[in-house]
């Protein structure tokens, strides 16, 4: 019978991949068998990427099989994993849940107020804004404690632009306030600072809440009886789609001076929208009164933080929570889980190499072709 003919027209196809029926190359070179009528097929510009021995794909980077490469990498990429997930779970909430060093923030609110005449006696009515502007004063904050300066004012609205105006007649209060604050608890630190001489001591929780804030009632600082007093948790509300703890604070006919040399009383009823996970102050409003001592009224005072100032805080809010959640929570899942699978992965292509390296011990000797 004719001797079948093999047709060669695949062998002048430049191929990327080698397929090596029985044994593979390896470190003796020794070259694969091929079967009765199968050719070798082989690229001669390109040397192998991809072989098949024995049913496994083995990729070659560099001479070396790419297992025996991404094995090291994987099990050292799972250590760093793990390391990353153990720091922010360990770590990172003793130091980002710290209130930060370098703050500057400038709170409007705006509402309505009857100031008393002092011509007739009779309160007047007008629309008010008030502005609140706190710094930290860097220089003076340690690790633990953080200096604060705040200046605040509430004015008669003409429909300029809002400022505090020394000295004008359309200013209701205004004051400047010195203290410091635990950046962790947020608590008043009249102790660690050397804070000016004329700074009055400050008792409670002053301009925000610790993290993590909880249920319950806190001490809370107020200005105008110099002491502090009780922010009681009252409910949760939506605030424009954040979660809030609302904390009320009453103070009913505290004694105060209205003026240098004029006592009366002081009654005030306030609502703090608190996001508990920052202790954000997101929304206050205060319906406040002050009388003399006979009685008469000479301030009724409505105040809430401004449409637009709500807005602002929100979205302020939401990328210190976003930067929190990354460290505290999405580090440690992405750390743990990622680490270990690139453990498990690593492990197991080491394993195999080892197990493919003894297989591969074993050359059958070549066939010629046609045999």
């Amino acid at each position: 019978m004719p001797r079948s003919r093999t047709s060669t027209a695949a062998a002048s196809t430049p191929l990327r991949f080698v397929r090596a029926w029985s044994t593979f190359f390896g470190s003796t070179g020794t070259a694969p068998s091929v079967p009765p009528g199968r050719p070798f097929v082989s690229d001669a510009a390109n040397s192998a990427t991809q072989q098949y021995c024995a049913g496994h794909h083995i990729v070659l980077w560099g001479g070396k099989p790419v297992r025996k490469i991404l094995g090291p990498v994987l099990l050292g990429l799972g250590g760093f994993l793990l390391i990353a997930g153990l720091l922010g779970l360990v770590w990172a909430p003793g130091v980002v849940k710290k209130t930060p060093l370098q703050v500057e923030t400038v709170t409007y609110l705006d509402g309505e107020a009857g100031k008393i005449d002092t011509s007739t006696g009779d309160l007047v009515e007008n629309p008010i804004y008030a502005i609140s502007d706190t710094r930290t004063d860097t220089e003076l904050s340690t690790d633990d404690t953080v200096a604060w300066v705040s200046s605040s004012c509430v004015m008669i609205d003409r429909g300029e632009e809002p400022e505090c105006v020394d000295g004008s007649e359309d200013m209701i209060t205004a004051s400047v306030d010195v203290f410091a604050s635990d950046r962790v608890t947020a608590l008043a630190d009249n102790e660690s600072l050397d804070l000016p001489a004329d700074a009055v001591p400050h008792e409670g929780l002053i301009n925000k809440f610790p993290f993590d804030t909880e249920k319950k009632t806190y001490p809370y600082w107020d200005g105008t009886t110099g002491q502090a007093v009780e922010a009681v948790y009252d409910r949760t509300e939506d605030l424009q789609g954040t979660e809030t703890y609302v904390f009320t604070v009453n103070v009913d006919e505290a004694p105060i001076d209205i003026a240098e040399g004029t006592p009366g009383t002081y009654t005030t009823a306030k609502e703090i929208y608190v996001e508990p996970q920052t202790g954000a102050i997101l929304n206050q409003t205060e319906d406040q009164q002050r009388y003399l001592e006979n009685g008469t009224p000479v301030l009724d005072l409505q105040l809430a933080f401004t449409e637009d100032q709500i807005t602002q805080s929100l979205d302020d809010n939401a990328g210190d929570r976003l930067l929190l959640d990354a460290l505290t929570v999405w580090l440690p899942i992405v750390g743990f889980v990622g680490g270990a699978l690139a453990l498990v992965a690593g492990f197991l292509l080491m394993r195999g190499g080892k197990r493919s390296g003894n297989g591969h011990a074993r050359q059958r000797k070549p066939v010629p072709a046609g045999r």
